[in-house]
């Protein structure tokens, strides 16, 4: 059966970048650098230099400047709500795909949302925001790329809203799962049941009988510290309409007839 991720193919392996050597546009690992065009790609590349993505760490802290853009190349990037308590939740997620720091291209200055590295371990190409945004201002191509890509952050985050208010802990747990899984290479997710209960708003028991079922049916196979996906179509089925539109959006917005 082949395998029905939406963002499951790996880029190419990543070169090393290098002060004083140029990056090559066929070893960058991040599809939306990957579809520029030559010339525009060359407007960036001086100014992208190349980061590791430590699993747990955070990248940026909801309200502070956004002083630096990520393009990941591997791992994923999730986004999460801080409200004034300290609670945490989950609102959206990005890998290879995307980019970290859209609202910047959207007009805030700040991060909305806390960043922090999640499911795996990657790399990434950073760029200083007001380089881009000096690029971006002359260069209406490479905007056009990055608020459409903006436009389908905001279209899974509508979904995360609308699977928060229909379905059980077992279909969202289910929907999560399946983000993570479209954005890492192989089956296996770096994920905790204190992680998913706390991105969830949910108790940890909760999470925990989730992961049961979600095993019980075949769907995964859960160890410490992680879950390795067996059934994709068995998660797809129970996230129903919640997960598929935001991922048929980023296609329908940055297809190269887009």
């Amino acid at each position: 059966m082949g395998d029905s991720r939406q963002f499951f193919a790996a880029g190419p392996a990543a070169g090393t970048a290098r002060a004083g050597h140029r990056m090559d546009q066929a070893t960058v690992g991040n599809i939306l650098l990957q579809i520029l065009p030559t010339e525009d790609f060359a407007q960036l590349e001086p100014h992208l230099v190349r980061v590791p993505l430590e699993l747990g760490s955070i990248l940026a802290s909801a309200g502070e400047p956004i002083r630096r853009i990520c393009f990941p190349e591997a791992g994923v990037l999730g986004f999460a709500e801080v409200l004034n308590s300290g609670q945490r939740l989950a609102v959206a997620v990005s890998g290879r795909e995307g980019f970290a720091g859209w609202p910047l291209v959207m007009g805030n200055d700040r991060w909305p949302h806390e960043v922090i590295v999640r499911a795996e371990q990657g790399a990434a190409l950073s760029i200083d925001a007001a380089v881009l945004i000096d690029i971006i201002e002359r260069n209406a191509a490479i905007r056009t790329v990055l608020l459409r890509c903006a436009g389908s952050m905001v279209a899974q985050m509508a979904r995360t809203i609308v699977s928060n208010l229909i379905h059980p802990v077992e279909c969202r747990t289910a929907r999560w799962l399946l983000l993570y899984h479209d954005r890492i290479d192989g089956d296996e997710i770096s994920v905790t049941h204190e992680e998913l209960s706390v991105m969830l708003g949910v108790r940890r028991s909760s999470i925990t009988d989730a992961l049961h079922q979600l095993e019980g049916a075949g769907a995964t196979k859960g160890y410490r510290g992680r879950v390795v996906v067996r059934n994709r179509g068995y998660l797809e089925t129970l996230a129903g309409d919640t997960y598929g539109f935001a991922e048929s959006e980023y296609r329908r917005l940055l297809s190269p007839a887009a």
